[in-house]
Formats: structure tokens, C-alpha cells, sequence
């Protein structure tokens, strides 16, 4: 993988460049950021970067021979551990070297996927996966040899938190008297369940996870999403690339067409229409009335925002920017914190199979009430 490939982290894409450009390359190193952000690939396009044969100021060559073998995860100095379980091709004994091919396969679809798609992907069923104890002697004798072909021998740990006790004290052995030319990456959601003397042996990488622009961005180039899609599911996957492969094939609707004019309804007292509306709710689906809801409170959130300050709303498409400042003007501290919890308790009964008619006509009630009081 290269910087190239991901979306924004321009402050992270230059701290890792300039630490190799200036020979700076830390021996064990923790990407920590939630499930859905760039942990994982800025990992990959750095251990890319670090071995390329023509390395450029901004990236990787992505042509020479290290750089074609890395791309596809093959590169014989570049190795991984992750979590897995014993299955039905692998029944007993297993370790991360016995599930490679399904891991490049897994990893090369996309870098932003999660431990229950990986769970899922080798077939793991209901079973947890764990970096075993019979691991740490794999990866002894792992490191333990000298790079075949690259500068350094490159150890991508993902989600080292869930490590067996025993592998993480081989781990931190290894990382107190590191091998010569090997350098540990981190993967990790969860820094706090691992052990403070791991933590504390890394040179750590906080990633944040990604903006809503950069989520749009990233939509509509990988699933050449229209602006209005890209933008709902924007809002709905909160920086989570994971969440918003997935909300793709779930939102079939215009969320903001439909909210809007659900407001409109309610603040004009217009019930028969609401009750029209209603219907068109039920048509929806459950998994997209969940979202849908959570959707409408997402953007509730920000026309309360932007009552305070119109500057703490980064972006919004022009449609919804123009809906956000006039609904503004209705929202006051006296109906804001009722008018949320209204939408939430709708959310709460839809999740629970609660009729969708009943729970939009008597959400559509209690709203109008409160934005008539303003």
C-alpha cells in the first residue's frame, strides 16, 4: 500500500516520511486509532516506504521490486501476526502463519475492516480470536533471521491487545532487546489493554479517525457515490470507513429530503400529512429506519451547533448548510435536550421491533409540540 491510497492524514503521512528520510526509524512503533480509521494502512504504507529500493519525498515508487512484492503483501521481510482460532481448514494449532493467503486476500479487499470481518472471513463462526501463547515462539524464531531482501525485517502486529499473557511477555523481551534491523508496528483499537511496559517501549502514533469530507471523498471515489449518498452515509459512519462500506448497501433513501420535510410537518401542525408519512417510513425498512433516525439525530446535533457557533460545523453539503441555519432559529435551550431524546427514544423503539408506524406518528406528535414552543 502507499500514502497515496488513503484519504487525508497529511500530518501523519509526513512524520512517518521524515522519520525514515532522517534515519529515524523506531524499532517497535504503536498505530493506535479506532476501528474504521487509517491504523492499519498508514502501517502498510509505511513498512512500504520504509524498504522501497527508489524511495520519493512524498511516497513510495510503488515500481521497484520491493515495492511490487510489498503492494501484495508477499515481500519474504515482511511478516504479520493477528488474531485467529482453529476452524474447519485448520483444526488444531492455530497460528497466523497457517491463514497468510486469507489474510492477503482479506487485507488487500480493504485495510479498514474489522476483527468480525476477519472472524467471518476465515470462517471462525461464534469462536473469539486470540494471538496465542504458542505464537510468541513463532515469532522468536521469526525474528531470529537476518532480512532476506530489504534494509529491515517488518512485523505488523494487528491488534496486539488481544494477545495471550504469554505472547505479550515474548513480545515485550523482544521489544526491550530488539533484533538488529527489525522493526515492530502496532496495530492497534485499544492501547489500554495492553501491557503499560509494551505501551511504554513504543514510539506511539495516535490516529484519528477520518473526517466527514474525507468519508465523502473516499465514497465517491471507491463507489462513485453521488455527493447527497456520500454525505448521509458521511454523518452516519462518524470517521469509520468499516461502518461506511457497509451503511452503502444499507441507505436507500434520500435521508435529508425526507427529514426536512418531516420537519416541516411537524412545525405546521400538518398531521394528515404525518400520517401519510408514516407510511412511507414503514416502506423504509427496518435497518433503515435505524438509520434514517440516527441520521436525523446526527444532523439535530448540528443545527444545535450551530445555534452556539456556526464555526464548530466543519462542513455540510449547501443543501443541508441552508437547512441547518433556518432550522436553527427554532431550536432554543428550552426544547433542544427534549427534542433529542424524543428522536432517541424513536431509535430506542424501532431497534426494539416496535410497530414503525405507531412509533412515527407518536414521535411526529411530541416533536411538534416542542417546536411550536420553542
Amino acid at each position: 500500500m502507499q500514502f497515496s491510497e488513503i484519504i487525508g492524514h497529511q500530518e501523519a503521512k509526513q512524520l512517518l516520511l521524515k522519520s525514515v528520510q532522517q534515519n529515524h526509524v523506531a524499532h517497535a512503533q504503536l498505530f493506535l486509532g479506532q476501528e474504521g480509521s487509517a491504523n492499519l494502512a498508514l502501517a502498510l504504507a509505511y513498512a512500504t516506504y520504509i524498504n522501497c529500493e527508489n524511495k520519493q519525498p512524498d511516497d513510495s515508487c510503488g515500481t521497484c521490486n520491493s515495492c511490487v512484492k510489498m503492494n501484495k503483501l508477499v515481500h519474504p521481510d515482511f511478516n504479520f501476526v493477528m488474531p485467529v482460532t482453529t476452524t474447519k481448514s485448520v483444526s488444531k494449532d492455530a497460528l497466523s502463519n497457517k491463514f497468510l493467503a486469507e489474510w492477503r486476500e482479506f487485507i488487500l479487499a480493504s485495510p479498514y475492516q474489522g476483527l468480525n470481518e476477519w472472524m467471518q472471513y476465515i470462517g471462525a463462526e461464534n469462536k473469539q480470536g486470540i494471538i496465542s501463547k504458542d505464537e510468541s515462539r513463532q515469532l522468536v524464531k521469526l525474528v531470529s533471521l537476518k532480512a532476506f531482501e530489504g534494509s529491515y525485517k517488518l512485523v505488523v502486529i494487528w491488534l496486539p491487545e488481544l494477545m495471550h499473557p504469554s505472547a505479550a511477555n515474548a513480545l515485550l523481551k523482544l521489544l526491550e532487546e530488539p533484533p538488529a534491523q527489525t522493526v515492530f508496528l502496532l496495530v492497534s483499537q485499544s492501547a489500554e489493554k495492553l501491557l503499560a511496559t509494551i505501551t511504554s517501549r513504543t514510539q506511539i502514533m495516535q490516529v484519528r479517525s477520518f473526517t466527514e469530507q474525507e468519508v465523502i471523498s473516499w465514497l465517491q471515489q471507491k463507489y462513485s457515490a453521488d455527493e447527497t449518498k456520500a454525505a448521509q452515509v458521511a454523518q452516519l459512519a462518524e470517521g469509520n470507513l468499516n461502518a461506511a462500506a457497509k451503511l452503502m448497501s444499507e441507505v436507500s433513501s434520500d435521508y435529508f429530503q425526507f427529514f426536512t420535510e418531516w420537519m416541516r410537518h411537524c412545525y405546521s401542525y400538518k398531521f394528515i400529512e404525518l400520517v401519510d408519512m408514516s407510511d412511507k417510513f414503514q416502506a423504509l425498512g427496518r435497518e433503515n429506519q435505524k438509520n434514517f433516525l440516527l441520521y436525523a439525530l446526527n444532523l439535530f446535533r448540528k443545527v444545535m451547533l450551530f445555534g452556539v457557533d456556526a464555526s464548530l460545523i466543519s462542513f455540510l453539503p449547501p443543501a443541508e448548510l441552508d437547512f441547518v441555519q433556518k432550522f436553527s432559529k427554532v431550536i432554543t435551550g428550552n426544547n433542544a435536550g427534549l427534542l433529542a431524546e424524543e428522536l432517541n427514544q424513536a431509535h430506542f423503539h424501532i431497534e426494539r421491533n416496535a410497530n414503525p408506524k405507531m412509533v412515527f406518528v407518536d414521535s411526529s406528535i411530541q416533536l411538534a409540540g416542542y417546536l411550536r414552543k420553542g
